[in-house]
């Protein structure tokens, strides 16, 4: 089976194509745009600084993805979304094992460390009575 693509087809295509880039490109504030500039800045300094706690290639890639991503509209750092996405992590629990994680996540327990240590250590103790 032969599929035939008229050049009326192709651009109605490109038409469409042009209208999503440019409705995405819009979506940005000009003040976020400018916010997400400046943050791009002072994530650059801390990388070049050597004050980050990746590589500094890595560093560099993650500022530069960050501020594409703020451009699009993708960026968001809301308290919300990181609480939403600590408890979406519990799922892969069943039982208490996911009410305890969950209560972790909520700040129940005790927490050390540091992700500049290499991680955060979140425990709680259950006691459980003998039988």
């Amino acid at each position: 089976m032969t599929i035939s693509t008229s050049p009326l087809h192709k651009l109605a295509l490109a038409t469409v194509a042009g209208l999503l880039c440019t409705s995405a490109a819009l979506a940005v504030t000009p003040s976020a745009l400018a916010e997400a500039q400046a943050r791009y800045r002072e994530d650059m300094a801390v990388c070049n600084s050597g004050q980050s706690n990746q590589a500094q290639a890595t560093c560099r890639k993650e500022a530069r993805n960050a501020l594409a991503a703020a451009k699009r509209g993708d960026l968001s750092d809301t308290p919300d979304l990181y609480q939403q996405n600590a408890l979406q992590r519990c799922g892969a629990h069943q039982g208490t094992d996911r009410s305890d994680c969950e209560a972790r996540m909520s700040g129940g327990g005790t927490v050390e460390g540091s992700v500049a240590n290499g991680g955060i250590l979140r425990e709680s103790v259950t006691i459980v009575p003998a039988k």
